[in-house]
């Protein structure tokens, strides 16, 4: 069988699972969110912080819970890094320095899962489990929560109440990725992955001497780092080491775990606001710009001319024989079209056009489908821009889904999108004018520029994933990318939050024969058009100063 083919039926296989999954998850997620009952687990755990499930909340109260819950988890982290040489199961590792631990505490809190340092040979098994893994549960469900109270802010009218955050945090835990992280841990120790708490072993290597292997809960990890489109490894390899993903099937099963909860969300969305196919549309959208970035990524790593590459059927370098450039191709559009930020390929060896695909993902606001809730609200964000530009074009005021898109609903839409193209050129900007953080950099020229570009892409918008040219530990770097992967996290939730309260206190306006039809084909294309241009303008001047001359050059 021909690269080329296994590549396409892997993707046609992807596509079957996923189709399978979208309507009993999607619909058993909106009944999750909209049940009043809460099971006896649940209720241990209200009782447990001292939350009143019952109470509705105003959007600056649902804030609060979320920034309140985070800053919480930012100092549990970053404390329980400062003291892991103290802790049982630490393998003898020290405590991590304050600039890492607070770059890691930073990361993981905020689904970002970017990792400084050697994973194998920086964290013990504390905390591994009882701090990173933790993280990579409530990081998501925090995500979830946001969107669902965005959809409710379409949803209802006349009130300003959002639903109850602390409700919404422990129902997407213990209801949906708890079980489906599970399953996935119990599928990938069945695909060879290890589950374990062994300590550190010496191992024979075939070319003689040997090397030091420490063992852990490797699958149940993978699991929800992937499900939960968090990213962050066991393994410095990530996704790339046998370990966290050993043969073809593990690889696709990752992919698939990677988009199923953020494709699934979009009927979730449909079901609550009462249309299903207003949530086909945003499905469209998403599957649309998925499909046409791996078809992108597919060609340029397979045709990529040379004899070196002839030799080996395309663009190997960087890439596990395990899974081939198809397998890698597909993984690295599904991680950075979502905020995943796992690899299991090097990107920095990607062709020069196959790296700028992969930053472009992030830079559309990974949306496509995105991270596990903010893929969704990123989404709607760009629906609501796309509506009020229709509403210029014609002279009408805009309306989605029965609510108004007046003044103060596309300031905090386009503050949303502002947010990360700044934070992103910002520090991007200043660090190739220092020269500090030039001095990590491994590559000069437009390849160098992109390392640093991409580091700063990845953290503003919570992906994780590296080029990995760069050398980002530093006390530079550790710092402005953990303020970047905050900032791009949480401040776009204020906008979120806003925009979702002010909806919710409008009267619903009655559907005329003037209203845009936003569940058809054309609005999907008007959205797709609205995101490419958008982003297009945002980024297109650092893309082509980076992976754009670098592609043009080879």
């Amino acid at each position: 069988m021909s690269p080329v083919l296994a590549g396409v039926l892997q993707l046609l296989a992807l596509v079957v699972a996923l189709g399978l999954s979208y309507r009993p998850l999607g619909d058993h997620m909106a009944k999750v969110y909209s049940s009043e009952k809460h099971y006896k687990p649940e209720k241990w755990i209200y009782k447990a912080i001292g939350a009143n499930p019952d109470v509705e909340m105003r959007w600056p109260a649902y804030l609060r819970g979320v920034l309140a819950f985070s800053v919480v988890s930012v100092l549990f982290l970053y404390l329980l890094q400062r003291v892991q040489g103290s802790l049982p199961g630490s393998l003898g590792f020290v405590s991590i320095d304050p600039d890492q631990a607070f770059n890691t505490a930073a990361s993981f809190v905020a689904n970002t899962n970017w990792q400084s340092y050697y994973g194998e040979q920086a964290m013990g098994h504390v905390v591994q489990t009882g701090g990173l893994a933790v993280q990579n549960f409530v990081s998501a469900a925090v995500g979830i929560a946001v969107a669902v109270a965005l959809v409710r802010g379409f949803a209802r009218s006349r009130t300003g109440e959002l639903g109850n955050f602390w409700a919404d945090l422990v129902r997407g835990t213990v209801r949906i990725l708890l079980p489906i992280a599970v399953i996935g841990a119990l599928v990938l120790v069945a695909c060879g992955a290890i589950q374990n708490f062994a300590g550190i072993h010496e191992v024979g290597q075939f070319a003689g001497g040997s090397q030091q292997w420490n063992g852990g809960a490797v699958a149940s990890q993978e699991a929800i780092k992937e499900l939960g489109t968090n990213g962050g490894g066991y393994f410095n390899a990530n996704s790339a080491h046998p370990f966290e993903n050993p043969n073809g099937l593990s690889n696709l099963f990752e992919i698939y775990l990677i988009l199923v909860i953020p494709f699934a969300l979009t009927r979730t969305f449909g079901r609550m606001v009462g249309s299903l196919k207003q949530g086909y549309a945003i499905l469209g959208t998403m599957a649309t710009i998925w499909l046409a970035f791996t078809g992108l990524m597919m060609w340029t790593e397979f045709a990529h001319h040379g004899p070196a590459f002839d030799l080996a059927g395309g663009a190997m370098e960087g890439k596990e024989t395990r899974f081939g450039i198809g397998g890698s191709s597909i993984f690295a559009v599904a991680t950075t079209l979502t905020s995943t930020g796992a690899v299991n390929s090097f990107h920095s060896s990607y062709t020069g056009f196959g790296g700028g695909i992969t930053m472009l993902g992030m830079q559309l606001g990974e949306i496509a489908p995105g991270g596990v809730g903010s893929g969704l609200y990123g989404m709607l964000i760009m629906a609501v821009i796309a509506v009020f530009l229709a509403g210029l074009m014609v002279g009408r005021t805009p309306e989605y889904l029965g609510k108004k898109i007046g003044t103060r609903e596309i300031k905090f839409a386009a503050c949303y999108i502002l947010v990360t193209p700044a934070l992103v050129l910002c520090f991007t900007a200043v660090a190739m004018a220092l020269p500090t953080p030039a001095h990590s950099m491994t590559n000069s020229g437009a390849h160098g520029f992109s390392e640093i570009l991409y580091a700063y892409t990845s953290g503003a918008n919570n992906n994780g994933s590296a080029f990995a040219g760069l050398n980002a530990d530093t006390q530079w770097f550790n710092t402005t990318i953990g303020l970047a992967m905050l900032l791009g996290r949480f401040l776009p939730m204020v906008f979120v939050l806003a925009l979702a309260g002010s909806l919710a206190e409008q009267t619903p306006v009655p559907e005329t024969a003037g209203t845009l039809r936003t569940e058809k084909p054309l609005f999907t294309g008007l959205l797709v058009g609205t995101i490419v241009i958008v982003t297009g303008l945002t980024y297109f001047p650092a893309l082509a100063l980076g992976p754009l001359a670098e592609g043009l050059a080879a």
